[in-house]
């Protein structure tokens, strides 16, 4: 399924001419060097492409046949390679690398050879004077020879005058294109149902956070284990080389610097298309992704979809298939962290539900609204991406994708974070209140639901505790002007989990502020009567011995409600005196 929709991806692609989408058999490749040859296939000049400065220099993409896998054994690409192939050099002057050097130009020939037997064209005959003939020493000489045999970087074909590689002239692309494939050992591709030849390796795919540079694979068998009535590798799992190609270009292509259609989603990079062109492509990392560096989020188009959704009013082309993929790295190989198929209409009021269900009464220059990544990045140790918890990022995203309630893993982690750091943050409290929320809705748990500010009328202990905690804090900080640390930087975590023992130390605490305040002149009455207001809600028989993970969850929201409602108020105060 998630083949089929990245190849017709490929297709629509393919199909649309702003796209310049690979063909069949090609790809774009960083050739750094091009060999300049004449028409009599004489070598002129080495064309440096690369741009940038000292080790950040990159060669430009060119349009080339696709590559082949390498392995450890000889594989030629066809009228490009690295120069151990094009030209016969070795990497070291060992007798080994010598004899790889000599048998992968004699196949670098052999490929050309066969391909281009009887095919007449000015550029492919140069090329086959210019390797037959092999007077490569004036190559050698040139200044820029030396960055090549260090960098080992790619080399291609060009005729002297000409922009475009000999490999892209359109009849050596045609010839290319209609170079029929053997008809034997055809099978049914397992993701189109056609006939093909199964591709035995696949490209690998790279772009991927985390995964090796080179890339990794989806599909894809390397030991006897794996192996199903002794087929071996790709024939496991027959894809057709066609669809092969199609997939892996596809997915290449939505994973490459720079692309509008990724986001990172913790661990898992993340990609998004829909079956047909549709706005929501370009609009889908806005509502749940990190905004592009250098570029602020457009806050406008999220607040636009839930107008949307809660007016009813969506576009009929919402009923667009659409997918999101989430990739991570294992290994060599790539892991399918989550997938989503379903239509932009669904997207949108799932996205619609997400942000309603986190939302939570915050400071000033808080984020209206929150990323998947910064709610992941509030779980993590020192805030630091790459300590977000395995897994948690696409258990997220799968949640929101899917409508369900949010993983149990997220409270746990927001809740750690909260005792360990002695206080809640905004992102933590839009965590934990979103998790409460979903978990009361979807399993129809009776109770108070948690709400979006300061609730006076929720009795759920953890709730009650929390805003008594708060208050406790605001007395001693009227008592102590200036403090640089307050119980809550000593006594949040211990209170969440045992309030019944440290209740106790912090009102005995309380008494003793209360009475320096009065001692200084200043009233204490507002503050009495919101503590007795909050102790009120604390049953006869006393505080409970210990707090569930969920009633600790309330409890770090209660604190912050009573905490926002106490900025609320001096905002306000301070807004009466000014006018």
């Amino acid at each position: 399924m998630i083949l089929k929709a990245l190849a017709d991806y490929y297709e629509r692609m393919r199909n649309d001419s702003e796209r310049n989408v690979a063909p069949p058999g090609f790809e774009k490749k960083e050739i750094p060097f091009l060999i300049v040859l004449d028409q009599e296939g004489r070598f002129v000049n080495i064309r440096d492409t690369r741009t940038g400065k000292g080790k950040k220099k990159t060669g430009r993409e060119f349009l080339v046949p696709r590559g082949e896998k390498k392995t450890s054994g000889v594989k030629p690409n066809l009228l490009w390679d690295n120069p151990q192939y094009v030209l016969g050099v070795p990497k070291t002057a060992s007798e080994r690398d010598k004899d790889r050097a000599e048998k992968a130009f004699s196949s670098f020939r052999k490929r050309f050879d066969d391909t281009f037997d009887a095919f007449q064209d000015s550029g492919i005959n140069a090329i086959k004077k210019f390797l037959w003939e092999k007077n490569f020493d004036p190559l050698f000489e040139h200044n820029l020879w030396p960055e090549v045999v260090e960098s080992n970087a790619n080399l291609s074909f060009i005729l002297e005058g000409e922009t475009e590689l000999i490999a892209q002239r359109k009849g050596v692309v045609l010839h290319m294109s209609e170079y029929s494939k053997p008809s034997e050992n055809l099978q049914v591709c397992s993701v189109t149902g056609k006939d093909d030849i199964p591709a035995v390796l696949h490209t690998a795919i790279k772009g991927v956070w985390g995964a090796q540079p080179s890339g990794a694979n989806i599909v894809s068998f390397n030991l006897d284990a794996f192996r199903s009535f002794g087929k071996k590798q790709g024939l496991n799992a027959p894809v057709g080389q066609d669809a092969e190609f199609a997939y892996t270009t596809a997915l290449n292509t939505l994973l490459q610097k720079g692309s509008r259609q990724r986001m990172q989603v913790g661990d898992a990079s993340t990609v998004f298309w829909a079956k047909e062109e549709h706005p929501f492509e370009q609009d889908f990392s806005c509502f749940l992704g990190e905004p592009v560096k250098g570029e602020t989020t457009d806050y406008g188009k999220i607040r636009s979809l839930l107008n949307a959704v809660k007016t009813g009013v969506l576009p009929e082309e919402d009923d667009t298939p659409f997918y999101v993929l989430g990739l991570a790295p294992n290994a060599s190989r790539i892991a399918i962290r989550f997938w989503y198929e379903g239509n932009v209409r669904d997207l949108k009021e799932k996205i619609a539900q997400h942000f309603e269900d986190i939302e939570i009464v915050r400071a000033p220059h808080d984020r209206e609204f929150l990323s998947l990544f910064q709610l992941l990045l509030s779980v993590a140790p020192q805030g630091k991406a790459d300590r977000i918890p395995p897994n948690l990022g696409g258990d997220l995203a799968r949640s929101v994708l899917a409508g369900t309630p949010y993983p149990r893993t997220l409270l746990n982690s927001a809740v750690l974070r909260c005792k360990a750091e002695q206080g809640i943050t905004h992102a933590r409290a839009a965590l934990i209140k979103g998790f409460l929320v979903r978990e009361s809705r979807f399993k129809k748990q009776k109770g108070k639901e948690v709400h979006m500010a300061l609730d006076k009328t929720n009795e759920n202990m953890g709730y009650v505790l929390g805003r008594l905690f708060s208050v406790l804090e605001r007395i001693q900080k009227q008592a102590q002007s200036g403090l640089n640390k307050t119980i809550r930087d000593t006594y949040f975590s211990a209170a969440s989990s045992s309030p019944q023992v440290i209740f106790k130390r912090l009102q005995d605490l309380a008494i003793h502020h209360l009475a320096k305040i009065r001692n200084s002149g200043q009233s204490t009455v507002w503050l009495e009567m919101l503590l007795q207001e909050v102790m009120g809600k604390i049953p006869a028989a006393g505080l409970p011995t210990t707090l569930s993970v969920d009633d600790q969850g309330r409890f770090a929201i209660g604190y912050y409600h009573q905490c926002q409602a106490f900025f609320t108020k001096k905002e306000n105060e301070t807004k009466g005196d000014e006018s």
